[in-house]
């Protein structure tokens, strides 16, 4: 497997989810997203989800995210990390 090293922001959410043992894997959206979090529980880990909203950047583009929101789209982040005793988490909502 190819890994592609996402760009971190060392700041804010994002910087107390790394220092929790969270590891961010992709930003996507629906229905990828569900299909993603699913197979993720599947194979045992815990998965967290930051959604993309259009006032979250704090600068930046947001183009794609506005747009998508526009027409009802959801974006995230997905986190990973082992899951406790090697089983998949608990069921949970995503948001």
């Amino acid at each position: 497997m190819v890994r592609i090293p996402l760009k971190v922001i060392r700041g804010g959410r994002e910087a107390d989810l790394l220092a929790e043992g969270w590891i961010k894997q992709t930003t996507i959206g629906e229905p990828r997203l569900t299909e993603i979090v699913e197979n993720y529980r599947g194979l045992g880990y815990e998965v967290h989800v930051v959604e993309h909203r259009e006032e979250s950047d704090g600068g930046g583009c947001n183009t794609c995210f506005t747009a998508g929101a526009e027409m009802g789209q959801v974006f995230g982040d997905v986190y990973i990390r082992k899951g406790k005793g090697g089983k998949p988490a608990a069921d949970e909502e995503l948001f």
